[in-house]
Formats: structure tokens, C-alpha cells, sequence
């Protein structure tokens, strides 16, 4: 049985436009398969960009495209190891992505 939708009485034509910049550019930044799966590996903790575009099938300078995106608008920092200087590794800034998901929420609750 479908569900009946309230009629209103009178149009409600007073509304301004929200604002809806930030949620648009995390939703635009977390729109590729790549970068999601970036994110999901990076929950298990630190990876390199070796070990990440083996995990997702990529090429190693592709997954290091996609890691500048993210870094850029922090969602991970990067380290280079102490004993093995020429690897970098990534991982996720917890804050900034419960930060991207709760900008997410207020747009869909």
C-alpha cells in the first residue's frame, strides 16, 4: 500500500536556497571507487602506496593521484618510515573523515 503524502493547505514559496557547498565537495571527493577504497584499506591502519594499489588492482601512480586529492583535503596525512625513508606511508585522519560524514548527515537526516 503506498504511503499518502500530507497535503498542505497553502505553497510554501518563501524558502531561500541551503547551502550545500560542503557537503558537495566531500560527496564529490568521496565519489570514486578508488578513493573510497583508499579510505576503506586505510581503516586497518598505515599502508604505503605499494601495498594500497596492490589492494585495489591499481597502478601505483594512479592510487598516488588519488592519495594527493585526500591529503589535500585531509582526510590523510602521510610519514615517511624512519628506517626506510624512500617509502611514504598514509594513513587516515579520523577527525577530518568523522567530519566529512557528519557534513554528509546534515544534508540526508
Amino acid at each position: 500500500m503506498p504511503t499518502e503524502l500530507p497535503v498542505l493547505p497553502d505553497l510554501r514559496l518563501a524558502y531561500r536556497a541551503p547551502d550545500v557547498t560542503a557537503p558537495l565537495a566531500a560527496a564529490s571527493l568521496l565519489a570514486d571507487g578508488t578513493r573510497m577504497g583508499i579510505l576503506a584499506l586505510l581503516r586497518g591502519g598505515p599502508h604505503c602506496v605499494c601495498e594500497l594499489a596492490a589492494g585495489l588492482g591499481a597502478r601505483e601512480n594512479n592510487v598516488s593521484n588519488h592519495l594527493a586529492r585526500l591529503r589535500d583535503a585531509g582526510l590523510v596525512r602521510a610519514a615517511r618510515d624512519g628506517a626506510d625513508s624512500r617509502r611514504v606511508y598514509y594513513e587516515r585522519d579520523e577527525r577530518a573523515c568523522l567530519a566529512a560524514l557528519l557534513t554528509l548527515g546534515e544534508v540526508l537526516r
